[in-house]
């Protein structure tokens, strides 16, 4: 089942079921009004949901119209929480290893994670706003997943069981911001603005055998200015998965549902090349990993950071080679 949010004048706008193919969309109502409201009563409403959205898939629902991705809200405009992991430990090895840093050994046993704003996300084409471009604009391509209520000290797998949707998301940072406000040891704040979200939701089913064990084993691909500079798999090199993730916020509380749990930048390893030197063929998910890797190679970076005007594009594709969450595709620009 894919699920979507239509902006409608309101802060939660109105659910809408997508077709698998992306093509058609049938409002919810008389089912559902809001997504929050399926994820708190999930057993009841999910199966007529999912009738609704079998009907649209074999072409007889009466009122189906084409869907707009330019009319999509995030799936889930606002969120209980918003808990963004680092599950791909190559990520923190690059950045670290750039700035001669060692990683600790507890990273690779306790997830890194931080809680970032979950009151005003951004749909999948809304431009991201930033006060100045010298803050240092920086997409991030990621997995999300929507979480039902997982209660306190539950255990990974017991976790999984909690997954209720997947999206992908554009996690933006603003890294010049962010080395002061890490030196507080405090965490992020005003380095991580509104994240946006792909243009539909969905359940584990819809992704067959591309979903195991809570890591999703497809390609996520990155477009910065039209040009492709990433290409990574996001399920082999996934260190910590979603259950691990999730278990680790159910330590001290509940997770209810509408929680949504982010896996950090997708990020893949660098191979020997012919010349023994290490290359990247999967190309980045975030400009601080390439940045990180011309410090590496290089003695200092010369990728520069966003600027407005430019553009991303964030897809995930199945195995069919059909989009299975939308594009998410936005443009950086000043405040209005």
């Amino acid at each position: 089942m894919k699920l979507a949010t239509y902006k409608d004048g309101s802060r939660d706008g109105q659910l809408v079921v997508v077709s698998r193919d992306l093509s058609t969309a049938h409002y919810a109502t008389g089912i559902a009004d809001r997504m929050q409201q399926v994820l708190d009563d999930w057993g009841f409403i999910s199966p007529q949901l999912q009738d609704l959205y079998d009907t649209l898939n074999n072409g007889k629902a009466r009122h189906a119209f084409a869907f707009d991705t330019a009319q999509c809200m995030a799936p889930l405009p606002r969120a209980y929480q918003w808990a963004d992991g680092s599950a791909y430990i190559n990520h923190v090895e690059l950045v670290r290893a750039a700035r001669d840093s060692e990683v600790p050994h507890s990273f690779y046993t306790d997830p890194l994670m931080y809680q970032g704003g979950s009151d005003d996300f951004l749909g999948p084409n809304d431009d991201v706003i930033v006060p100045k471009e010298e803050y240092g604009i920086d997409f991030e391509a990621e997995i999300a997943v929507i979480t039902g209520d997982v209660p306190m000290m539950a255990s990974p797998e017991q976790a999984l069981d909690g997954i209720r949707l997947v999206m992908i998301a554009n996690d933006v940072s603003l890294r010049n911001l962010i080395p002061a406000e890490l030196t507080k040891g405090f965490g992020f704040f005003q380095g991580k603005p509104a994240t946006a979200f792909s243009p539909v939701a969905v359940t584990l089913d819809e992704l067959g055998d591309s979903w195991d064990k809570g890591r999703l084993h497809l390609t996520l691909q990155s477009t910065w200015n039209g040009r492709k500079v990433g290409m990574c798999e996001a399920g082999p090199e996934m260190t910590f998965h979603f259950g691990q993730l999730i278990a680790h916020v159910c330590k001290t509380r509940n997770v209810r549902a509408g929680s949504i749990i982010g896996s950090g930048t997708v990020s893949n390893k660098g191979v020997e090349g012919k010349n023994g030197k290490t290359e990247w063929p999967k190309g980045y998910s975030c400009i601080a990993e390439k940045r990180a890797i011309e410090t590496i190679q290089n003695g200092k970076p010369s990728t520069e950071f966003m600027k407005f005007g430019d553009t991303i594009r964030i897809e995930m594709k199945g195995v069919d080679g059909q989009s299975v969450f939308g594009a998410i595709e936005q443009k950086m620009a000043a405040p209005r």
